[in-house]
């Protein structure tokens, strides 16, 4: 497995990430056992990087992960917590929190749930517009010199944000969701990111499914209220897909695996993570770190899917708002 340092500051990881949500049913049904044995195969594939946050499933994606990790050694994997957004019972969205007081309350939960004493990248979800990020991240900071936190992250915020926070403490990976299909990070975000050292941990590579070239729609999948996955902007979009086959065909691979090297070859500052949920899915991402492609191939998948091709927001409208940067 190839590694990358996030940023200047940050941790060397895996090139290839592991993004844990599906495994608590964020996609439909997840099996448990074999979301457990999905961790353990990536962990012996060399992947170190587990992305999670305290909110997937009120707490079940933690205690998975706890269950799942239980007698590995610490030294061989990385944890990266998101914290901050307000759930209710039947999974009501309440906002975000950034108070500092509730970092260190998150934080204390999320610890435990994990069965870990430090969370090596820990980051706020959405920025909370009530309270100033120097604030959130100035609690983080606390927590660091604690020694419960190693890394501070962020997710889905612009630019000015990001200055702001790297001027607080050292800002180590920006998590936001770039693909073929999302692409907004590369006005401001990736320049910032870029000046001030910081690395980008890409989510959503797959296009949150569109892009595995086998999405269909399952009982219980949020995605069926994603103006992206609705309707005439899902006829487009999947028509996008078949473009980016053809490009994957003539390569020798699938769509999925090209459409995660692509994101991999956008910068080595930049690590995918990879959301699978079986290992079946896990080992079809792997290979993808390893696809070299030429200018040739960059520019057949620029035809294919070009900047903003695709239709329709990638989030419903009511959550667009928290979003920092794009749509």
């Amino acid at each position: 497995m190839q590694t990358r340092t996030l940023g200047r500051t940050g941790p060397s990881v895996s090139a290839l990430g592991l993004g844990a949500m599906g495994m608590s049913g964020g996609y439909g049904a997840s099996d448990r056992a074999e979301s457990i044995a999905t961790v353990h195969a990536a962990l012996d594939a060399g992947v170190t990087l587990i992305d999670t946050a305290d909110f997937y499933a009120m707490g079940h994606n933690e205690l998975l992960l706890a269950e799942a990790l239980r007698g590995r050694s610490r030294d061989d994997y990385r944890l990266s917590v998101k914290f901050g957004q307000l759930r209710g019972p039947g999974s009501e969205f309440g906002g975000q929190d950034g108070r500092p007081q509730a970092v260190k309350n998150f934080l204390a939960y999320s610890l435990t749930r994990l069965g870990t004493d430090h969370i090596d990248i820990y980051r706020p979800a959405r920025l909370d517009r009530t309270v100033p990020i120097e604030e959130t991240v100035g609690a983080i900071k606390e927590m660091v010199e604690a020694g419960y936190v190693r890394h501070i992250g962020l997710s889905e915020v612009d630019a000015e944000t990001i200055r702001r926070a790297h001027a607080v403490h050292p800002i180590a990976d920006l998590q936001m969701e770039y693909s073929l299909l999302t692409r907004e990070a590369e006005t401001d975000v990736l320049p910032t990111l870029r000046e001030l050292g910081i690395g980008l941990t890409a989510y959503g590579v797959l296009g949150r499914g569109l892009l595995s070239g086998r999405w269909k729609p399952a009982p219980g999948d949020a995605r069926a209220f994603s103006p992206r996955f609705s309707g005439d902007n899902l006829e487009h979009n999947l028509a996008l897909v078949d473009a980016l086959r053809r490009v994957a065909d003539v390569k020798g691979c699938t769509v999925a695996q090209l459409a995660i090297a692509w994101v991999a070859a956008q910068g080595t500052d930049i690590v995918p993570l990879a959301g699978a949920r079986t290992r079946e899915r896990l080992a079809e991402a792997l290979p993808a770190i390893d696809l070299t492609l030429t200018a040739d191939d960059l520019a057949e998948i620029e035809k294919a899917v070009p900047a903003g091709a695709a239709r329709g927001d990638r989030y419903p409208s009511r959550f667009m708002a928290d979003l920092g940067v794009g749509n």
